[in-house]
């Protein structure tokens, strides 16, 4: 959830700064990517050798570095954050910030980020509950700053009481829980099928393809990673999958992914069908291996249920049904009319005649086709781009 996440960990020079390694630690294994910068005090109390370690970058605590002729690298930061901590955060700190004044690194930092700052204060009782802070907290807050409240305890100066920094375990969780509701796909269903079908042919024979399933498998991730609840109906696989937030069901041939979609997509916002279904299967299955007694083997073979158009016509208003071409000639022309006759909200079209594009290849080339049919070309990348390119589609069209 937190993957790939920008954020900035600012401090300010109290003696809870070192607990603050611990938070930074706890970001960067959940996949955050961590800035960190400090007031002068701030490394009293903590090393600039263990915060660079640790963030894996480096830290910010001089508005003029003396080892550059000049630096705003603390302000070009604050583009590229998607969200700053302040931990722990002093009545000084909080104060400068609540009057816009900036005269450090850090203070400078929180005056010119414009997306949202969380403090986490810590300071004595008798600071934290003093009227001019209190003041100071309360002004911020009307300007959105969300506040982690000190927790009561024991404190470093003897008194026991409000004050104490939050522990980093919570400030996490309160981290997450921010990134888990701003996403924009959080409570939404959706269906997404991928791999191959495999279709009976003899106790060891089947009809199959060449999809390896990690276009679905790819778009599954991303779909998860930006908050959907995900039902992933894979034919057979090697893959696996690793957000929480997907639920896997396998099958193996045609008929069973037909009966798990149908049955599923009801239920659903939206359903991506990213699958290479069979078109066809062997009209009888024999129960035991067939043995080599002729030349040649006739099988018969009888169409599939087709699951893309058996969605089209349960699709309800609210839902978007997205679908795959993959095309060899006519590509655009095919695309659109399996986009009209299944009843689609847009579909993906790749070709095989595009290098690097189709099954067994890490990378795929693609094209969006809406109901309009306009058409988003786009160049070749990996797959794993590919389903962001799909999913920020498909969340432009529930919005």
């Amino acid at each position: 959830m937190l993957k790939g996440k920008k954020i900035i960990i600012g401090i300010s020079g109290g003696i809870a700064a070192y607990k603050t390694p611990l938070l930074i630690r706890m970001l960067i294994k959940a996949g955050c990517e961590v800035k960190v910068v400090t007031t002068k005090n701030a490394l009293e109390f903590v090393t600039l050798t263990t915060l660079r370690t640790l963030s894996n970058s480096s830290v910010y605590c001089d508005v003029f570095p003396k080892d550059l002729d000049y630096s705003t690298e603390h302000i070009s930061i604050t583009d590229w954050a998607d969200l700053l901590v302040l931990a722990p955060a002093t009545a000084n700190i909080i104060g400068k910030h609540a009057n816009g004044i900036a005269d450090d690194a850090l203070s400078t930092t929180l005056l010119a980020f414009d997306k949202d700052i969380f403090i986490a204060p810590a300071m004595n009782t008798k600071m934290y509950n003093n009227p001019i802070v209190k003041n100071n907290i309360d002004s911020l807050k009307k300007r959105r700053v969300k506040f982690i409240s000190p927790a009561k305890g024991q404190l470093a100066c003897g008194y026991d009481g409000d004050g104490r920094m939050e522990e980093p375990e919570n400030i996490f969780a309160e981290i997450k829980n921010y990134f888990e509701n701003s996403l924009p796909l959080k409570d939404k269903v959706v269906l997404v099928t991928a791999g191959p079908t495999y279709e009976q042919i003899d106790a060891v024979r089947f009809i199959g393809n060449y999809s390896t399933g990690k276009m679905g498998f790819c778009i599954a991730e991303e779909l998860a990673s930006q908050g959907a609840k995900v039902i992933l109906i894979s034919g057979p696989t090697a893959l696996n999958v690793s957000n929480h937030n997907i639920k896997r069901i396998d099958v193996k041939c045609a008929e069973d992914m037909y009966n798990a979609a149908t049955k599923h997509f009801l239920e659903c916002d939206a359903a991506i069908l990213s699958a290479a279904v069979a078109d066809y299967k062997p009209t009888i299955t024999a129960p035991n291996k067939i043995k080599k007694t002729e030349d040649s083997l006739n099988i018969s073979l009888t169409q599939t249920k087709d699951i893309l158009s058996s969605l089209g016509a349960l699709k309800k208003e609210n839902q978007i049904l997205v679908g795959f071409a993959l095309e060899t000639d006519n590509e655009v022309e095919n695309a659109k009319l399996k986009l009209k006759k299944k009843n689609l909200d847009f579909i993906v079209l790749n070709s095989l005649n595009d290098k690097g594009a189709g099954f067994g290849t890490p990378t795929n080339k693609v094209s969006l086709i809406d109901k309009k049919e306009k058409i988003e070309s786009l160049p070749l990348k990996s797959k794993e781009e590919v389903a962001q390119d799909i999913v920020k589609k498909l969340v432009s069209l529930l919005k």
